[in-house]
């Protein structure tokens, strides 16, 4: 056993907060999940019919929307202050979407479902505003750098801001003299640093797409074996769709962007934003009058980069996110790693979820030196490894300039997160922070536990191909939500009216706009 890394300064903190005389000070805070799904035919094909009108307009609805593909719906939580609100909205939301998909399913997995080709992909439509325009634009930008077929790729993003009363205890315990912005940008920015050191444990902990099939590729290079005629898989793996075979792609290896302050962080895209790549200019922009993509730079707009997790400040109407960050500073972060569970019918579960908030508590409140461009290679090798062998067994880590134990620097990070757990479970006798915690403890001690280990499992022991298990697994999910009884007929009532008053929205947006669409987009890319 490595002997543990003690980190004085976490003990202090923690200790400070601990004695801050509000011991429920790490309660509280705000989360949200957005989930994408796959919208199938029942057997298993990807739909081609449009975005279904009753759930409203994807432009306008903040609830029910499309991601990349006109195929591809993303349900959408508001903030909640507990996770059993959260989870239980976002299963109304699947009982809403269900009763009007007609005979098409929800695909259960995050790798999609099987598919000749990206022509067999449809972009999202977004009607003929201006807006709508350039967010199709944009996807057929991403289509044509990346490949259809990788942003067909599915995720849950878990949203989260601390409580506002965290902020008053650390500023004493850090003595901070700043202004109040700006202290808890400078904070939410030392989580982002930890996370990229150490978030190669939730996908350890909570990847499921070990897995892929055959016609993910498309006649393209790679290096995975043959599970049968059909599948394809990395016997360790826990997350190919975060590996360098789904969003860390050498495209987007190539983007640097800097998480060592907001300053740096809005230059770095800003930069990238900006920048010609020769790759890129050979699409071309405009062709015969048609837009192939926004611009040809590295990154088209902010959104196009692809982290495990990153800052978000609710925009204003018109405004790049990167603008807002400049403009008010962080509000929230928005975590990109999670796997869609085939195993849970909302694709997550409140232990997941109560883990996740727990860790980026571990994270703010760890001591978070700045990353130079040496560590942060380091730190992406590591969440590479991890997404392709995580399971090896003797894995080995880049830690402080030397190779670690995986599991042994997992365990480290598990027993420091317990007395963060202690406090976000102060007045609960159920304990429900720290039980989550156990829950992980024991995939560290038996990897056979983790969900990408259960997936090879079972698709071993039915000798299906990962196909035919996400489609089974799509069928129990529709059943279970079509199921439910009684539904909230509030809550059913309540979508309703909100997809019909997403299409008014629509509507008057395309009637307010004055402009044609060159100057708008010229306008919005200016910032």
């Amino acid at each position: 056993m490595v002997r543990k890394i003690v980190d004085k300064r976490f003990e202090q903190r923690l200790a400070g907060l601990i004695n801050s005389g509000d011991r429920e000070v790490l309660r509280g805070g705000r989360k949200g999940v957005e989930k994408e799904s796959l919208r199938v035919t029942p057997d298993g094909r990807l739909a081609q019919t449009p975005h279904p009108a009753a759930l409203g307009a994807a432009l306008t609805n903040p609830n029910i929307t499309t991601d990349f593909s006109e195929s591809l719906i993303e349900l959408v939580t508001p903030p909640f202050g507990e996770t059993w609100e959260l989870l239980q909205y976002l299963c109304d939301l699947h009982q809403f979407v269900y009763r009007h998909l007609d005979q098409e399913l929800l695909w259960a997995t995050s790798m999609p479902c099987a598919m000749s080709g990206d022509d067999e992909i449809p972009l999202a439509r977004y009607g003929g505003s201006n807006v709508g325009r350039m967010k199709t634009i944009y996807r057929r930008g991403l289509g044509l750098r990346y490949g259809r077929m990788m942003q067909a790729i599915s995720g849950v993003h878990f949203n989260y801001s601390f409580a506002p009363r965290l902020w008053e205890a650390l500023e004493a315990v850090a003595q901070s003299k700043a202004a109040r912005q700006d202290f808890v940008s400078e904070q939410y920015f030392a989580v982002l640093r930890n996370y990229r050191r150490f978030g190669w444990l939730v996908l350890y902990l909570f990847g499921t797409s070990p897995a892929v099939p055959r016609a993910f590729f498309a006649g393209r290079v790679h290096d995975l074996q043959e599970l049968d005629r059909d599948t394809l898989f990395e016997p360790h793996a826990t997350s190919l769709r975060m590996s360098d075979i789904g969003y860390r792609n050498k495209n987007q290896a190539a983007v640097s962007v800097s998480v060592n302050t907001l300053r740096d962080y809005t230059r770095d895209l800003a930069g990238a934003m900006a920048t010609p790549f020769p790759p890129y200019e050979r699409i071309g922009v405009k062709v015969d009058g048609e837009y192939r993509q926004l611009n040809a730079n590295i990154l088209q707009i902010g959104n196009e980069y692809y982290s495990f997790i990153r800052p978000k400040r609710v925009a204003r109407q018109g405004e790049p996110p990167n603008k807002a960050l400049e403009r008010a500073g962080v509000e929230y972060l928005e975590v990109r790693a999670l796997d869609v569970s085939a195993f849970d019918p909302v694709g997550v579960n409140q232990g997941k979820l109560r883990f996740l908030e727990a860790f980026l508590a571990l994270c703010l409140i760890r001591d978070s030196a700045p990353i130079d461009r040496g560590e942060q290679d380091a730190l992406d090798a590591n969440h590479v490894l991890v997404a392709r062998r995580g399971r090896m067994p003797d894995l080995t880590l880049m830690r402080d300039g030397r190779q670690r134990p995986m599991l042994d620097w997992a365990r480290e990070l598990l027993e420091d997160m317990e007395g963060v757990c202690e406090m976000l479970d102060h007045g609960e006798a159920t304990r429900p922070y720290r039980a989550a915690l156990e829950q992980q403890r024991l995939k560290i001690d038996d990897p056979e536990r983790t969900p990408s280990a259960r997936m090879l499992a079972e698709l071993r022991q039915t000798g299906e191909s990962f196909a035919d298990l996400a489609l089974r697994m799509s069928k129990l999910h529709k059943d279970y939500f079509l199921g439910l009884y009684p539904p909230n007929p509030n809550r059913l009532a309540e979508f309703a009216a909100e997809a019909a008053e997403s299409h008014a929205a629509q509507r008057r947006i395309e009637l307010a706009d004055k402009e044609d669409f060159d100057t708008y987009l010229a306008r919005y890319l200016a910032g």
